[in-house]
């Protein structure tokens, strides 16, 4: 296996190409991959990744994309908590856009809601100091990578007793969503496992996918590359019949994974039963906050009821996030649905499928 290690391998011409005759090797049957992280969505199209490939290997898009899979009712509940008085919402830029039923964030704070962007969790905590007359709510949304650092700015919290600061946690887990993949029927081969979440989990949390569905596992980074290694490991253990979990991504990624965060994460949160967007209710796939902490969870001391609405039927958002289909496959997509004009969750996030699509292969579409 190549030990990528500098800089100027990442895009080595004649290392790409080496590769990629390596990949050309298999032929003779169809293999489907999927990938599960947005950032690798994005590399993909934007390095041309597929164009590289023979026809016989597909690159199917997963739900990787945190904004992507948040629900409609946990839009509209912020919504509602937006609406309220003496109310602050905090999150994270891409999650404004998203469309609720009637509404978005973005639309709410145009009509002068009090709704402010941030980069980190210690932002959303250092504006509760600042405003101790009002209830600060910090939307946490995002995988296992995300999710410790909602755990340590609630552990801050009840440290300093910011009693105002309150997390809405729509937090997810990946493995679940990958089961839930595999137990519809779409046809895999193999799994290009996330770099980013695997570095908080290592590898353990996929372990069961090869011992359970037969399929291969490559943990991968974000490098051309990267990703061509990545698809000639899973086409290897396709070859020598042995489904394992493997990492490609040794630069970031240790077998144990960062156990402090693990440590974290454990702490604050307990896994339960979520609502995936486009998926459905996939159970102990979400984290819901410790009741030691609820003093801190906006569901319980902050209680509204909401009614969500149908998405669009003509956006097929869900399909997308299960790999049946293709953004170019949409009758909105580039039409009624744009990153300007986004119907779908898929089209708001920088890492979605549809936006990935419309950046570098709109013209695609017939």
């Amino acid at each position: 296996m190549i030990d990528l290690r500098y800089i100027d391998e990442f895009r080595d011409k004649e290392l790409i190409h080496k590769l990629i005759r390596d990949i050309r090797r298999f032929s003779g049957r169809e293999y489907n991959f999927m990938e599960v992280c947005g950032g690798h969505t994005m590399a993909i199209h934007k390095y041309g990744i597929p164009s590289l490939l023979p026809e016989n290997i597909n690159l199917l898009s997963g739900p990787g994309c945190p904004v992507c899979v948040t629900d409609k009712n946990f839009i509209d509940r912020a919504i509602a908590y937006s609406r309220m008085k003496e109310v602050i919402i905090t999150s994270y830029g891409d999650l404004l856009r998203v469309p609720g039923s009637y509404s978005s964030l973005e639309k709410e704070k145009a009509e002068g809601r009090d709704i402010r962007t941030v980069y980190s969790l210690l932002e959303a905590l250092k504006i509760a100091k600042e405003n101790p007359a009002s209830q600060v709510v910090f939307l946490g949304i995002g995988f296992e990578t995300t999710a410790p650092a909602t755990a340590v700015g609630i552990l801050e919290a009840q440290k300093h007793n910011i009693s105002n600061f309150q997390v809405l946690s729509a937090h997810k887990v990946m493995p679940p969503a990958m089961n839930a993949i595999v137990e519809e029927g779409v046809r895999l081969d193999g799994y290009i496992c996330p770099g980013h979440v695997s570095t908080i989990t290592g590898k353990s949390i996929y372990e069961h996918i090869p011992e359970k569905y037969g399929l291969a596992c490559v943990i991968a980074g974000f490098e051309p590359t990267d990703i061509l290694q990545t698809i000639l490991m899973l086409l290897k253990q396709i070859e020598e019949k042995r489904p394992t979990v493997e990492i490609q991504y040794k630069r970031a990624v240790k077998a144990e994974g960062n156990t402090k965060a693990q440590d974290y994460l454990d702490e604050v949160f307990t896994s339960r039963a979520d609502y995936w967007r486009g998926l459905g209710k996939i159970m102990n796939s979400g984290l819901a906050i410790r009741e030691e902490y609820r003093d801190f969870d906006a569901e319980y001391t902050i209680p509204v009821d909401v009614t969500s609405i149908q998405d669009d039927t003509a956006c097929i958002c869900g399909e997308i996030l299960k790999g049946l289909k293709n953004p170019v496959d949409c009758k909105l997509f580039n039409t009624t649905c744009t990153p300007v004009n986004p119907v779908g969750a898929c089209m708001v996030s920088s890492e979605g499928a549809c936006q990935a699509y419309y950046k570098y292969k709109r013209n695609e579409v017939n």
